[in-house]
This record gives structure tokens, sequence and C-alpha cells, in this order.
């Protein structure tokens, strides 16, 4: 009888490798960061062999420092950083490019391109998403348009194109010598090429965007056994496939119309359960796919995508050196009592929801000589609530419902001052569960549904618990006050690149 289910969780900035037990309890972790490569302004890349090196250490090394014996593990689920994207050869497992992550901003000329005959929501309709840098459709454009001979190779089958999940899903099942190319729908439906009513290629997109059918994985379930893995995992089902965010809101276990999550990482992500039909977005979110179980219909989501919150206390650590580690970021901002009047708006890489800005860049404004260090964290910390709020009112106003509490999870919640701040600027109630890492919680319970180790939906909704609630305790005129500066702030971002 297998005791356990488990997860590679392939991050922006890491991979880890996370076994639970059957209450959804934590057993082992292992983890590893890899190299953020950036070519020139705008650009982000990844090494895909360094990740697939990264994830074999960190299975090797999440097993031996539990002493697991890998045949107790009933089945192997995948999250993945979603949009980032890699073309490889078939026969080699060898990248055609380095992969190109969701951060990247290269492929604008692409998009506006695109956008010249029908504007940015020329594909909305099926498949829910504006045109963006963010996708991954466009991101095999240009590799497609800009790496010799890679063309020729996909028109033939000879290159295989997947998001991170499916790269791993390859190497996992055996690269070469028999790996599988499948993604599930959460991946696909954030390829900008996949209708959200058929949960298939779109074969009028991919006319137009030039991408031939021969290199896309197959789309499935995202609780489906693919194939069986290789490796220290040898003969364990891999069973479970989610993007990132999908993977946090089925490990918070918001299973119920209108329940929604916000995962604190590089990025922002608020997702809310919208059921079994598509909501279309009409205040700047995007329609997604939540998760697919076997053969149950599809649940779908809208979401609200911040491009950069964690990494912005990453820049001020690694490109200002005002701190020496991640966590000190509260420290410096407790130094202070507010902000001193400055709002940090990081647009680094454009604005995503409710936005949709690629002309947008980073502002620090309201500066004076009053200001210090400690109010840029304070600011740093703040520009993350703000930029939530903002996501939360287009929810509301899409869906009808007002939302009664946030579940959080991610790095960024273990931060008591931005959490507490995160429950004054939008007046409800945040809360954080015990295991704040769900998005591997959320692809281990995918998989362990899979092949039956978990039964139903009420076993996970028992194993999610209550670490910590915060509840507002701002006046309703200095949220008007602060919210109302952060809007201005942000209007001073727009139209910076010509």
């Amino acid at each position: 009888m297998a005791k356990y289910a488990a997860a590679v969780d392939q991050g922006t900035t890491s991979t880890r490798f996370m076994v639970f037990d059957h209450s959804g309890q934590v057993v082992s972790v292992y983890q590893k960061e890899h190299e953020q490569i950036y070519p020139k302004p705008g650009w982000v890349e990844h090494d895909p062999m360094e990740i697939w090196a990264r994830t074999q250490e960190v299975i090797k090394g999440a097993l031996e420092k539990a002493n697991i014996d890998p045949k107790d593990i009933a089945a192997v689920g995948i999250t993945n950083q979603r949009e980032t994207t890699v073309v490889w050869e078939k026969a080699t497992g060898k990248p055609v490019y380095n992969a190109i992550v969701w951060q990247d901003t290269r492929t604008d000329k692409i998009c506006n391109e695109l956008a010249k005959d029908g504007g940015q929501d020329r594909f909305r309709t099926k498949v829910g998403l504006p045109l963006a840098t963010y996708f991954s459709g466009p991101k095999i454009k240009w590799i497609l348009e800009n790496v010799e001979g890679v063309r020729a190779k996909a028109e033939k089958g000879e290159v295989l194109f997947g998001n991170i999940d499916t790269w791993e899903i390859w190497n996992l099942t055996g690269g070469p010598n028999g790996g599988v190319h499948v993604t599930d729908v959460t991946n696909a439906s954030r390829t900008m090429m996949m209708n959200l009513e058929t949960l298939d290629w779109d074969d009028e997109i991919l006319g137009i965007m030039g991408v031939p059918k021969a290199m896309l994985p197959k789309i499935m379930p995202s609780s489906a056994v693919y194939g069986t893995a290789v490796g220290d995992l040898a003969g364990i089902p891999v069973a479970g496939d989610l993007g990132d965010q999908q993977a946090a809101l089925f490990g918070q276990a918001c299973y119920d119309v209108g329940e929604a999550k916000n995962t604190y990482g590089t990025g922002c992500f608020m997702l809310l359960n919208t059921g079994t039909k598509p909501v279309q977005s009409k205040s700047g979110l995007l329609t997604t796919l939540g998760y697919k179980i076997g053969d149950q219909p599809a649940v779908y989501a809208l979401e609200g995508s911040i491009a950069i919150t964690g990494a912005l206390v990453q820049w001020l650590r690694d490109n200002l050196g005002l701190i020496k580690n991640s966590k000190d970021i509260e420290d410096l901002a407790k130094s202070v009592d507010d902000n001193g009047g400055i709002y940090f708006v990081p647009a680094f890489s454009g604005l995503f929801a409710p936005y949709w800005r690629s002309d947008a860049r980073g502002v620090i404004v309201g500066m004076t000589r009053y200001v210090n260090k400690g109010h840029f964290g304070r600011a740093a910390l703040e520009a993350t609530a703000f930029q939530t709020r903002e996501v939360l009112d287009a929810m509301n106003a899409d869906s009808g419902v007002d939302l009664k509490a946030l579940k959080v999870d991610g790095g960024m919640v273990f931060n008591e001052l931005l959490m507490q701040f995160q429950s004054d600027i939008l007046n409800v109630p945040v809360i954080r569960p015990t295991v704040a890492e769900t998005t591997a919680l959320g692809a281990s319970y995918a998989a362990g549904l899979a092949v039956g180790f978990w039964s139903n939906f009420d076993e996970l909704r028992a194993n999610w618990g209550k670490d910590k609630e915060w509840t507002p305790k701002m006046d309703d005129e200095k949220r008007t006050e602060l919210y109302h500066y952060w809007k201005k702030a942000v209007t001073k971002t727009f139209d910076w690149v010509e």
C-alpha cells in the first residue's frame, strides 16, 4: 500500500520536489535555484537542460533526505511556471534555443502585428486571453522565425514544443527513448492556441500564428495517468499536471464556484473558480482553465495576473543591494511607519491585469528628501497589496460576487506586515493555510486522485487547515486615500516605450 504522493514544482527561480502523506502534510522537500538569463533589456530566458538537471537533483535529494523508498509513492504530479516556452529536438532531447520565460517582452512586435487585424482582443472569445507578450503562442512564433532551420524541422515533426510541464513530463517518462509528449488543459489554455470550448488546439489560430500542429503536445486532463517515470522514480505513474496557479487553486481546495486564492511568488496570481462554463471578462482578467479531473467536465476560472511582486523584493536585494536576504524586507519596511508618500509601480515587463500595457515601465513617484530606504522597502511590499486590490476589484465586477475572504499562499505569505496591509487595503479577511506551499500539494492531489490514493474532493477538503487569519484594521478614509494615490501612480507608467 502506497504511503505518499509527490510532485515536481518547477518554478520561475527554482525547482523543488515535495512528498506528501495522505493527510496532505509535507514529508520531504528539496529545492534548488537555477540561473536567470537576461540577454537584452526585456528578455528573460532559462536553460531547459539546467532545469532538467535540477529536477533530477531535487528528486534524488528529497528521497534521500527522508529515506523514502520510491515504491511507497503512489503517483507523481507536475506543476510549473506557465507560458515559459521550450522547443527541442525529438531525436536528441536538445533544446533548439533557451526557454523563453513568461516575463519576456521580446514578442511585443509580433503581438502588435497580430493586433492590426481585430485589435488586442482578436482571439479573446476563443481563448480567453488578450494578445500579450505573456503567452506561449507568440513565443513559439518568435523561435520559428528567428532560430535557423527550426521551421523546416517543425513542419516535419522533428521538433517538439512544450510549456515547462511538457518538457518535464517528456524527460521524466524517458525523453528521446519513448518520452510522452502531453500537456494538460490548464497549461494549454496559456498558449493562446487552445479553444476554451473544445479544449483542443484551434486550427484557425494555428494558421494565423504559423505554428505547425505536428510540434504540439496532446492535450489531456489535469488528473490522468500520462505514462511511467524512469530514473530515480522508475515505475511510478506520472499522473498529474497543473500550471502553478491552477495547482494552488486545487491545493487550496477551491472546488466550489466563487472560491478564490491568491499566490504570492515571483508574480502574484489570483484565481476565482467560475464553474463549468467559461466567463468572459470585461475588466481585463483572463478566462482560463481551473482544472479537469479525468472524464469530469472541465472547471474554468477567472485570473488576475500580476507580473512583478516577489521579484521586486529580489530586485531590491540583487540589483540595489538594499537587503541581504529576501526575508529582510519585512524588518526594513517596519523601520518606518508608512510609505513616506512614495509609490513604487514595478511595471518592469509592462503591466499585466487589469491593464495589459506592454508600453508601461516601472516608476517610483512622490520622492522627497524625507524618503529613506525603509520607505523603499515598505513601498515595495505595498505595491504587491495594491496590485492585488486592482485585480480583486476587477473580479468582483466580472463575477458579480463580492469575495468574502481571500485564501493566500506562496513565499510572501509569511510576511506579517504585508498580509496585514493586504487585509487592510482589500477590506476582507486574509487566510493562510497550514500548508502554504499549495502548488506542489495541488499537483500531488491531481496525481493521487488519478490512481485512487485519494478518492474524492471531500478527502482533500478535510486536509485543508487554517494557520492564521488577518482582519482589516484600517479606516475607510485612509484606505481610499492610499488607493487613490496608487491609481494615480500607475498612470505615470503608461506610454513609456514608444
